[in-house]
C-alpha cells in the first residue's frame, strides 16, 4: 500500500511547497511521480504476491499466481483491473464533460448584488448534478467574475461557489461528481444518487441562504460608493452562446451512461451493451462538439486540455497504486469497526477532505462492501451505509482545496483575474466555520 500512500501524500503536498510547487504544475512531473509508483505496485504484483487476484475485467475470474519466476498473470490482472474496469470509463467521462460544457460561452456584466451572486451560485448547483461538478464551475466561474470585477470583497463569493458549485452541489447523478461514477461502475443504479436529494436540498439551501446573509448584511455595504455606482453603470444583460450543438449533446452524454452499462440489460431488451460502447459513444460525441461548435467560443473561453490531461496523469496513477488496498479492505473491511452510515460518513468524509474524493469513495465502497447487512442492499452495500460514504465524499471534498479537482481550478481562475484567494489554511478557516455545522446537522438529520 505504500505507493498509494505517497501518491496521494504527493498530491495533497507538493502543491503546498514552495521547493516543488513549480515542478509539480507541469502535467509531465505529475505522470513521472504516478507512473513510477504504479510501476513499483505491478512489480511488487510480479515479482512479490504470492496470492491470487480477482480479476473483474471482461468478465470474473480468479488468477493464480505463477508456480516459478515472475508472476505476469498477476500483474496483467492488475493492470486490466485497473485500467480496463475502472480508469477508462472514469476519465472518458470527464473527458466528454469538460469538452462539451467548454463549447458553451456565458458572458457579460450583471449587477453584483447579493440576489445576483447567490443565483449565480445557486445555478452552478443545480447544474453540478447533470454536467458535472467540473463542468458547471469551469461554465459559471468566468461569468461570476465578470459580473463582481468592479467589486472589491470578492473572495467569500468564490469560496461559496467552491462550496455549492465544485461540490455539494453534484451528489444527485454519478455524473454529478467522480465518486460516484465509481460507485456507479461498481453496480450501484444510475439513478439511486437521486434518493440524496433531501440532504442534497437542505445543504445547498443552507449554503445559499448563510452566503446571502454574509453578502448583503457585511461584505456589500463595506464596498465603496464609488466602486457600486460603476458596477451599476456598466451592468448588461447576460450572453449565452454555443448551446448549439452542445446542449443536445450533453444530453447525449446523460443518455449515454445511463443506458450504455454494459452489466445491465438494454432498458426493455435482453441486449447488453458491448464492452466500450458506452465510452466510444462518449468519445464520438466529443468529437461531434469538436467539429460542430465555434472554435472562437472554446478561445474566448480559454479552453485548453491541461486541467483533464492533470486528472488523467494522476489517476492513471491512483488507480493502479490503490489495488493492493482495495484487495485488503475487501477482505477485511468488516473488522474496521466503521459499521454506521454516520461512521461512514465521517470516515469517508475526513478522507475526501484531504485526499482525492474519488479513490477515497471506493476504499470505503469496498469496505462496506464486505461487510454484511441487515436491510436493503445496493451493490452489494447496506443503502444507509452508502448514503453515508456517497455524501461523505460529495461533501467534505469541499473542505479543502485539495478534496475535489475543480476546487483549485476555480481557485487558480479567480487569482488570475486579480481575486486574492484565501490561502489554503485561510480556506480551511472558512470551511470550519461554515461547512461544519451544515454536516454536522446532516449527519444527525439523515445518517
Amino acid at each position: 500500500m505504500l505507493p498509494f500512500l505517497i501518491l496521494l501524500g504527493a498530491i495533497a503536498i507538493l502543491p503546498l511547497t514552495p521547493q516543488f510547487s513549480h515542478w509539480w504544475e507541469h502535467n509531465s512531473s505529475k505522470f513521472l511521480v504516478a507512473g513510477l509508483l504504479a510501476l513499483v505496485t505491478l512489480t511488487y504484483y510480479t515479482f512479490l504476491h504470492r496470492e491470487p487476484v480477482e480479476l473483474h475485467f471482461p468478465s470474473h475470474a480468479l488468477v493464480p499466481p505463477a508456480a516459478a519466476g515472475p508472476s505476469w498473470g498477476l500483474a496483467g490482472a492488475t493492470l486490466a483491473n485497473a485500467l480496463l474496469s475502472e480508469y477508462v470509463p472514469f476519465i472518458v467521462l470527464l473527458f466528454a464533460l469538460y469538452c462539451v460544457t467548454g463549447g458553451v460561452r456565458i458572458e457579460g456584466d450583471l449587477e453584483a448584488t447579493p440576489t445576483v451572486n447567490t443565483a449565480f451560485i445557486g445555478i452552478g448547483g443545480l447544474a453540478a448534478s447533470f454536467i458535472g461538478t467540473t463542468g458547471a464551475a469551469m461554465l459559471l466561474v468566468r461569468p461570476l467574475l465578470d459580473t463582481n470585477r468592479d467589486r472589491r470583497h470578492v473572495a467569500h463569493t468564490l469560496v461559496f461557489f467552491i462550496f455549492v458549485v465544485c461540490n455539494c452541489g453534484g451528489c444527485l447523478l454519478p455524473i454529478g461528481d467522480p465518486p460516484l461514477f465509481l460507485g456507479y461502475l461498481e453496480g450501484v443504479d444510475f439513478l439511486w444518487t437521486l434518493s440524496l436529494w433531501k440532504p442534497w436540498l437542505l445543504v445547498n439551501s443552507l449554503l445559499l441562504a448563510i452566503y446571502w446573509a454574509w453578502d448583503t448584511f457585511y461584505s456589500h455595504p463595506r464596498e465603496s460608493t464609488r466602486d457600486l455606482a460603476r458596477d451599476a453603470q456598466t451592468a448588461g444583460a447576460l450572453k449565452v452562446s454555443g448551446l448549439w450543438p452542445n446542449a443536445p449533446l450533453m444530453a447525449g452524454v446523460i443518455a449515454a451512461v445511463a443506458l450504455l452499462d454494459p452489466s445491465k440489460a438494454f432498458p426493455g431488451t435482453t441486449w447488453h451493451p458491448w464492452i466500450f460502447l458506452r465510452e466510444a459513444v462518449l468519445i464520438g460525441l466529443v468529437g461531434l462538439s469538436l467539429l460542430l461548435g465555434s472554435a472562437t467560443i472554446r478561445r474566448k473561453n480559454g479552453f485548453t486540455y491541461f486541467a483533464i490531461l492533470e486528472v488523467a496523469a494522476l489517476f492513471v496513477g491512483i488507480f493502479i497504486c490503490m489495488q493492493p488496498a482495495l484487495a485488503i479492505l475487501n477482505e477485511r473491511g468488516a473488522s474496521l469497526g466503521i459499521e454506521s452510515p454516520r461512521a461512514f460518513f465521517w470516515a469517508t468524509g475526513s478522507l475526501s477532505s484531504v485526499l482525492d474524493n474519488a479513490p477515497t469513495y471506493l476504499v470505503f465502497f469496498k469496505t462496506a462492501q464486505a461487510m454484511p447487512s441487515a436491510g436493503a442492499t445496493m451493490a452489494g452495500v447496506d443503502v444507509a451505509r452508502l448514503a453515508g460514504i456517497s455524501l461523505g465524499a460529495v461533501f467534505l471534498g469541499a473542505m479543502t482545496y485539495i478534496g475535489n479537482g475543480p476546487n483549485f481550478m476555480v481557485k487558480a481562475i479567480a487569482e488570475q483575474a486579480g481575486v486574492k484567494m484565501p490561502s489554503f489554511f485561510g480556506y480551511i478557516l472558512y470551511s470550519l466555520a461554515v461547512l461544519l455545522p451544515v454536516f454536522l446537522l446532516v449527519s444527525f438529520l439523515f445518517l
